[in-house]
């Protein structure tokens, strides 16, 4: 089995779901970034989405927009990405780690160079949030042969046809988006989430993870209860942005536990 798929065993047999935080890779720096990633995992983080750095964020809000920012400021680039997650595989060799991004970086690296890289990384999925279906044949073989899941997104006004155009092909988990906005600005609203993962579900056995507008732990609980994974990003990223330089780690950390504990 893969690591996602594997998590996803184990936490169902557990009963509960998987908490999956989203960092930008670099953020604040490529230093203190690696020491968030290697430390989430022993604050209770069941999967990572590591963000690869973009200048054009279009799905994210100002909070993710200003870590896109100061990691390219701090000088990260998609190589360094891949070489952050290749330091955490040698600590870690059973969190899953999703890469999750545009798709102009993968393109100027070159889609196969970049599936097979990842590969010898350590990167389990990857999700592109701009490269729907119609177009993710320049990269769906290359990631299918280097053993890594494509993640699809799927929103709000993912209805019928489409919906089924895209779980079809689609491995790891499901992602969906539970406002029709960008993160970070809006809450959720649980009766349509519920709606929605139950139609996601009817026409696909794959794992749902919700993310975009959980703002607490009883968000987090209420998601829990009806989705395999609950994500949370913009929360963490708010904690670097504010928080002095010596502290940001072990209180990116403290946030992962609250989250932990609340979907023990």
């Amino acid at each position: 089995m893969s690591r996602l798929a594997d998590t996803f065993s184990n936490l169902k047999a557990k009963g509960r779901a998987a908490l999956v935080s989203y960092v930008v890779a670099g953020d604040p720096d490529p230093v203190i970034g690696q020491d968030i990633l290697n430390a989430l995992p022993d604050a209770g983080v069941d999967i990572i989405e590591l963000g690869i750095p973009f200048t054009d964020p279009m799905a994210d809000g100002p909070t993710i927009q200003a870590a896109d920012i100061r990691a390219l400021a701090a000088g990260m680039t998609l190589p360094k990405t891949l070489d952050m997650v290749r330091r955490f595989r040698e600590i870690n060799r059973m969190t899953p780690i999703v890469l999750m991004g545009y798709y102009n970086p993968v393109y100027i690296y070159g889609a196969a160079r970049f599936a097979k890289d990842a590969a010898e990384a350590g990167v389990d999925g990857v999700l592109l949030v701009d490269l729907p279906p119609e177009e993710d044949g320049e990269i769906k073989a290359d990631l299918k042969a280097a053993g890594i899941d494509l993640i699809r997104l799927i929103t709000p006004t993912s209805t019928g046809e489409r919906l089924q155009k895209l779980v079809q092909d689609a491995s790891g988990f499901l992602y969906y988006v539970s406002i029709a906005g960008v993160t970070g600005t809006a809450s959720i609203e649980m009766s349509s989430v519920t709606a929605k993962v139950k139609e996601i579900k009817a026409v696909s056995d794959l794992p749902v993870a919700v993310g975009f507008g959980i703002r607490t732990t009883e968000d987090a609980k209420a998601v829990a209860a009806i989705a395999e994974g609950v994500v949370i990003g913009s929360a963490f990223v708010r904690i670097i942005e504010k928080t002095i330089e010596n502290q940001i780690v072990n209180e990116v950390s403290r946030e992962a536990k609250v989250y932990a504990d609340a979907l023990a």
